[in-house]
């Protein structure tokens, strides 16, 4: 197996074509025509992902978000950022990012929250395209009160701790968007929306909760994404059995939370 065959299998999964116009999403490190014995999954490609790559004996790390953001005119080891892809290209480690094409394709980012949070898939909440788009609309089984849920997403999605507007009412119609999705509130509201989880939420956006009496929960970007890594090793363990797919273990939610 090579890694451009991952790559090909990975397209029609998530095609390309459903990226938004600021991503960078595709084969952004490596050689196409190496073999591939090993895979190393994960949310970010960090050094500490990098180094757990290379103790693996890793030929490909396939992540959610781009190692590579915006045109290079240099790549120093003296810049974090670029000092990642020379470490990369030095160990033989390719990478495959699949991030905006992952959130919007079906079965992906935020189906797959959807699915962890217990509810049933509606609709889309953003659309793309005529018929593709990011963010979901779904139903609980039944209505939670919001301590509950609250407590349920903490637990469900590995969450360091949860900010959240409590707007009085019960959750059972939900919206989602996995990672920063604080401007979709509207969007949630508009299609009668109890509560909106999401991450990277800013003031102004809770006091629009508060204006329009929406359950707003901000669940951290990391925790809110993370699941999808999970998509990602049964959907190419899947595709070859013959191939060693590993989750990352170096990773977790960035931002920690003091209580006295």
């Amino acid at each position: 197996m090579k890694v451009k065959d991952i790559y090909s299998y990975l397209c029609t999964k998530a095609p390309l074509e459903l990226q938004m116009d600021f991503d960078n999403s595709g084969f952004l490190v490596g050689d196409p025509e190496q073999d591939v014995s090993n895979i190393l999954i994960a949310l970010d490609i960090t050094s500490e992902v990098i180094a757990e790559a290379i103790d693996r004996n890793v030929q490909l790390i396939v992540s959610h978000h781009p190692v590579i953001w915006e045109p290079m005119k240099q790549v120093l080891s003296s810049d974090p950022q670029q000092n990642k892809i020379i470490k990369l290209i030095k160990n033989n480690i390719a990478a495959i990012c699949m991030h905006t094409n992952l959130d919007i394709a079906e079965g992906g980012v935020n189906d797959q929250l959807m699915k962890l949070l217990g509810a049933k898939t509606t609709g889309i909440l953003e659309y793309t395209s005529a018929e593709n788009g990011c963010g979901r609309i779904g139903e609980l089984a039944s209505p939670m009160e919001l301590p509950e849920f609250l407590e349920y997403c903490k637990k469900t999605l590995k969450a360091n701790g949860l900010r959240f507007y409590n707007a009085g009412k019960k959750v059972q119609k939900i919206a989602v968007m996995g990672g920063s999705g604080g401007n979709e509130l509207p969007l949630a509201w508009t299609n009668g929306c109890d509560t909106y989880i999401t991450s990277d939420i800013k003031y102004d956006v809770f006091l629009l909760a508060q204006e329009i009496g929406i359950n707003l929960i901000d669940a951290d970007h990391f925790s809110t994404e993370n699941p999808v890594t999970d998509v990602l090793y049964h959907w190419i363990k899947d595709f070859s059995e013959e191939i060693h797919v590993f989750t990352s273990d170096k990773q977790g939610p960035a931002a920690q939370f003091y209580s006295n």
